[in-house]
């Protein structure tokens, strides 16, 4: 008779965690849900209508899986081209970022299926149906010089239709506005006669406030000369009322009395006539 072989409770132990390792890796009870994501957990393809956080997560292997949805601010690009209340074609760049609400992400995917419908079906008809609705209420101009307003319009218009589907945005922008060619070469010739017009104003105003310096100037000068002709006159005024008899015979004898002191005492000889004056000369007389 054989020896029996002894017991190795070891070994099948060893062999028993192989089997659950193997199965494990095979039928993975677990998912992990990265951040900035949420999970929609199926059961036979039913949606489990609370939303699975991040991080780790078991499920019923066979059973159950989890979509993982980004709830992070997403960037869509999306083009139109409508009418503008002048009939102008206008092609227009619309981006908008935009997130899923946490809380409806169990919604978003029973309503739109994977993440990858949300931009096709219901961003860019959005987009595109706001776009042509408020477009039609300006004129090709007024979409540009009222650009802030028009992007505020189109961003109240698609709030309200997104939130429906979950959907928030957090940005919008118009990045360009194309118009036609012919439209294009008109508002160029406009805004050219704009700015001659301007230039014609400023040289017009700067010619009037030349003009109004020069009367200015020559109205001091003017102003001027008549204040000193009616100086110089009231300075004559006043000497001819300074001029009195007494004054003009203070004169005659001051006059007199400086030719007494110039005279040297000889008589002046005087030649012609009937009587000759005799010069007399004081020292023949002594």
């Amino acid at each position: 008779m054989l020896p029996r072989m002894p017991e190795m409770p070891f070994l099948r132990y060893i062999v028993i965690l192989l089997i659950a390792i193997i199965a494990f890796a095979i039928f993975k009870p677990f998912t992990i849900v990265p951040n900035g994501h949420r999970g929609v957990k199926l059961t036979f393809g039913k949606a489990d209508p609370v939303p699975v956080g991040e991080g780790l997560n078991f499920i019923l292997p066979l059973v159950q899986s989890i979509y993982k949805m980004p709830v992070m601010i997403e960037r869509s690009e999306t083009q139109s081209e409508a009418a503008s209340k002048d009939l102008q074609r206008v092609a227009t760049t619309v981006v908008l970022n935009f997130h899923i609400d946490a809380s409806q992400v169990v919604n978003v995917y029973q309503n739109l299926g994977p993440f990858e419908n949300v931009e096709p079906r219901i961003i860019d008809p959005a987009v595109q149906e706001a776009m042509k609705a408020i477009t039609a209420l300006y004129t090709a101009e007024q979409l540009v010089t009222k650009r802030p307003e028009v992007a505020d319009r189109m961003r109240l218009a698609l709030q309200e239709r997104m939130k429906r589907h979950g959907l928030i945005i957090d940005e919008f922008s118009i990045t360009n506005f194309h118009f036609s060619e012919t439209f294009d070469t008109a508002i160029e010739q406009k805004t050219v006669a704009e700015q001659q017009k301007l230039k014609a104003e400023r040289d017009l105003d700067r010619i009037k406030v030349e003009a109004e310096q020069r009367i200015a100037q020559a109205r001091a000068e003017a102003e001027s000369a008549k204040l000193a002709a009616e100086a110089q006159a009231i300075g004559l005024k006043a000497q001819r009322d300074a001029v009195t008899p007494e004054l003009i015979e203070l004169r005659r004898v001051e006059a007199q009395l400086a030719a007494i002191a110039k005279w040297d005492g000889h008589l002046p000889n005087v030649s012609g006539g009937a009587v000759p004056f005799i010069q007399v000369n004081p020292d023949e007389k002594k």
